[in-house]
């Protein structure tokens, strides 16, 4: 993988084939350059301090098509979504057709686009279409925020601790 600038607001450049952010150069106490890193693409988020197995992970899942956030980064991740969910209550799936649901439990369980696609027998545009939908909708900032919302509403089977 390519060396590149860590900070998005410096306008750092995806790798072609897998975007995977590993640690920052800033203090990582700053949520935003999570969220501005997944807006602008990136499918995993790592801390170099993470155990190296993480980074191994990551790339499997990412380089399969993908997304990571290690453990410490998606604890962050999901107290920011719900602070920002409490704050907007009224999301609400009723405004969703049935297909959008059904592309809405794929993201909930992690699928890529061109997983859900395959699954509900359509091409990726399509599917890319329906996400956008989704998540206009639905007010979610990315695809993680939406999976929140697929779990929450029941549309993710919740998996036993």
């Amino acid at each position: 993988m390519p060396r590149m600038n860590a900070s998005p607001s410096e306008g750092w450049s995806k790798p072609r084939i897998m975007r995977i952010v590993v640690d920052l150069p800033a203090p990582f106490g700053q949520d935003e350059y999570v969220t501005r890193a997944l807006e602008e693409g990136a499918d995993g988020f790592l801390l170099k301090a993470d155990d190296p197995r993480e980074l191994l992970n990551g790339v499997r899942a990412v380089g399969a098509g993908g997304a990571y956030l290690s453990p410490r980064v998606a604890g962050r991740v999901i107290a920011g979504m719900r602070a920002h969910r409490a704050a907007h209550p009224h999301r609400s799936l009723e405004r969703l057709t049935e297909r959008e649901r059904e592309v809405l439990a794929g993201l909930g369980t992690g699928l890529s686009n061109a997983e859900i696609a395959s699954r509900l027998h359509l091409v990726e545009g399509t599917v890319k279409a329906h996400v956008s939908a989704v998540l206009a909708k639905l007010g979610a900032r990315n695809r993680v925020e939406a999976a929140i919302s697929a779990y929450e509403a029941g549309l993710v089977p919740r998996s036993p601790r």
